[in-house]
């Protein structure tokens, strides 16, 4: 039997994660002083000692930075360049052929433009974005004949993520002293009610002429500061094209925000710990803010593509830390009311 809580639309925990985006929308500093760990997985070929020792190194940055990078993950440059050609097969459609599978209306799934608003901006994101979560695509693919091999291409590659965010949360299992297996159990791709998301992202260019500040002063942003709301996201990047930049929790108290710069390359795969897992955890592993950064003003901007897969529990999944800091309840239950509370916190920086 499912235990279940009714919580109101928010709780103390994500108020205080929202009223802190809300003090997000500055452009801030960077920093190279410190690095996102990069940790090399071996393709998964790894000795019971190694496996240990690979545990400690995740455990270290997720507790901290919260996020970390990984070499030898077990998908193929080659595979990550064949999606990511998926995804610019896909946002090179019509913009009216691709409101055909618009995002329905309290569903995060299919497609949205320009329509994810930040607490920390008030604005926009300047994207445009597709999202594949299995048991919620009735009638939110493209048809074969407009964009052939697309639905088979991007159900493979969102099963091989899945893979790779399960392995890595066998290590988070461990650590918080569940059974191995603990995560995966609750992330299965056969249940009507999994959440995990593949989303494709397309960041529009912007001739300079265009790049101009807001009536308030402010730069376009390309994606406002955030935390993630699942427990594990996997982001691919490509060769060059960079922009992500992440936050330390203590840094997020600061008058003036530091924020560090995160490579991007295609092999190189970037993970980062969700609100969902920091719950799950009784905070031991850190959700930090995240953003791509705000443009130049006066110059153009070329596009960007990336792509994340959010490991985000079951439904019917029920959070609760080992140490029970916080009151148990359905993985359903905490994403509604996350998103209920950004909505109704991005309407009101409007």
């Amino acid at each position: 039997m499912v235990q279940t809580t009714t919580p109101s639309s928010t709780d103390n925990y994500s108020n205080a994660e929202l009223d802190l985006e809300s003090r997000m929308g500055g452009v801030g500093t960077e920093t190279t002083d410190r690095a996102v760990p990069v940790i090399d997985v071996n393709n998964w070929d790894l000795t019971d000692q190694e496996w240990d020792a690979k545990a400690e190194e995740l455990w270290q940055a997720a507790t901290t930075i919260g996020f970390f990078q990984l070499k030898n993950f077990g998908i193929s440059k080659a595979e990550i360049e064949a999606a990511f050609a998926e995804s610019r097969r896909l946002f090179a459609l019509p913009k009216e052929t691709l409101e055909t599978v618009a995002k329905p209306k309290g569903k995060n799934v299919g497609f949205e433009h320009k329509s994810q608003i930040r607490p920390s901006t008030g604005t926009p994101d300047e994207k445009e974005s597709y999202q594949l979560t299995r048991p919620l695509m009735d009638g939110l693919w493209l048809d074969e004949e407009t964009l052939p091999g697309f639905r088979d291409n991007a159900l493979s590659f969102e099963s091989r993520c899945h893979d790779v965010a399960m392995r890595i949360l066998e290590f988070f299992a461990v650590k918080l002293g569940f059974e191995r297996d603990y995560f995966t159990k609750v992330h299965n791709p056969a249940s009507d009610l999994h959440q995990c998301t593949l989303r494709m992202i397309h960041y529009m260019a912007v001739d300079a002429a265009d790049n101009v500040p807001n009536e308030d002063g402010a730069p376009i942003w390309r994606a406002g500061a955030h935390t993630d709301f699942n427990c594990l996201t996997l982001l691919f990047q490509t060769d060059g094209e960079s922009g992500l930049q992440v936050m330390p929790g203590a840094d997020a108290t600061q008058d003036v925000q530091s924020w560090t710069p995160v490579p991007a390359f295609t092999d190189i795969l970037t993970c980062n710990i969700g609100d969902m897992l920091m719950r799950w955890s009784d905070d031991r592993l850190k959700s930090n803010f995240h953003r791509v950064k705000a443009a130049d003003i006066g110059v153009d901007i070329p596009e960007r593509y990336s792509m994340p897969y959010f490991a985000q529990a079951d439904r019917d999944a029920v959070i609760e830390g080992p140490d029970r800091k916080y009151e148990p309840m359905t993985a359903g239950e905490y994403l509604d009311m996350r998103i209920t509370a950004n909505f109704s916190k991005a309407e009101s920086a409007r």
